[in-house]
């Protein structure tokens, strides 16, 4: 029989109705109270990391969670890490950087109805979670959440309040688990022994251009950051013409060693900054990089992840540019 280990971090799936309305009080243990089908399939160890609304999960928490990981890797043979799912993308990108060709699944997983509720996805999501965890033929790190098996790298809410919330973007589902089967369509090759990396750097900072924003914003970012994203229009660019003073601010901080990295608002089949004008110039006169096909929650933590490697302005964009679990793959050569 397989050995999983379980590792909680709060979320819906461990909320309870407080006068504040919901909010996380269950641990892993009592999890199993409600699934007892997940005994059937493996034995379960469980740890609790925090208990905590998604909401407030930061990159200590990532680093924690990779931590419990590392600690239980050759004790398991799989790990199942329960989440809320407002920041559920953000932490499985982190995790595809801090745990590196896993053999192993890492699977995430977490509900939008409290587990102790009558009519609940979680039950189904945790026990879908456990199969593909005992299967061991997806490894690395997922979100299996709504019957379908996401790569950590492409997962990302896309419903608030519907039970299949996350889909996968610019990148197939790995696989659909159906009537407690699990039905793996792709499988990634994984190394024979996964790397751990212990290091996030927590100065970068997302900017979000709306039409007529002023460059004081992105100033700001900049001045506060040592890596920024800019979140721009269609397949990128910032303003020019008379917002030209994008440019300068842009170029200053280049010149500095900060990193920065254009992305796009737009969901589906990513950036490309050689099309228009307005993008063009970022790549050519001021060298900043771009995330391509990447989400967004991945740029975040890939950023994070390649601060704290170095702060070598060339050596970052390598590793940026360097694919991991998948997540870039629409980058010319």
């Amino acid at each position: 029989m397989k050995k999983i280990l379980m590792i909680g971090t709060g979320g819906t799936i461990a909320s309870e109705m407080t006068e504040a309305g919901l909010a996380p009080g269950l641990t892993g243990e009592a999890f199993l109270d409600y699934v007892p089908g997940v005994r059937k399939l493996c034995q379960v160890d469980c740890v609790q990391v925090c208990n905590i609304d998604s909401t407030n999960m930061t990159p200590d928490h990532w680093l924690a969670i990779a931590r419990a990981v590392e600690k239980g890797y050759a004790a398991y043979d799989g790990f199942v890490i329960c989440h809320g799912t407002d920041t559920m993308a953000y932490t499985a990108a982190a995790l595809s950087y801090l745990i590196q060709n896993s053999p192993k699944p890492i699977v995430l997983t977490g509900s939008q109805k409290p587990i102790h509720v009558d009519i609940t996805d979680s039950k189904t999501n945790l026990l879908d979670a456990f199969t593909v965890a005992c299967d061991g033929r997806l490894a690395g790190v997922t979100v299996v959440f709504g019957g379908a098996v996401i790569l950590g790298t492409r997962a990302r809410k896309t419903y608030s309040k519907s039970y299949g919330a996350f889909s996968s973007i610019n990148y197939p589902v790995l696989g659909v688990i159906q009537e407690g089967r699990l039905v793996p369509y792709i499988q990634l090759p994984a190394g024979p022994t996964p790397r751990f990396y212990h290091g996030l750097n927590q100065r970068v900072s997302l900017v979000k251009l709306i039409p007529g924003l002023p460059p004081d914003y992105l100033a700001f970012a900049l001045a506060e950051s040592d890596g920024v994203l800019v979140e721009s229009f269609g397949v990128g660019g910032v303003p020019a013409g008379d917002e030209g003073s994008f440019y300068p601010l842009l170029r200053q901080a280049v010149d500095q060693g900060k990193v920065v990295v254009v992305t796009t608002q737009v969901q589906n089949e990513g950036s490309d900054l050689a099309v228009y004008h307005v993008g063009h110039r970022l790549k050519t006169d001021l060298g900043v990089l771009e995330c391509y096909d990447m989400t967004t929650e991945a740029a975040v933590a890939k950023l994070m992840w390649a601060l704290a490697q170095s702060r070598d302005s060339g050596e970052v964009g390598r590793l940026f540019y360097t694919p991991v679990a998948q997540d870039i793959l629409g980058r010319p050569d």
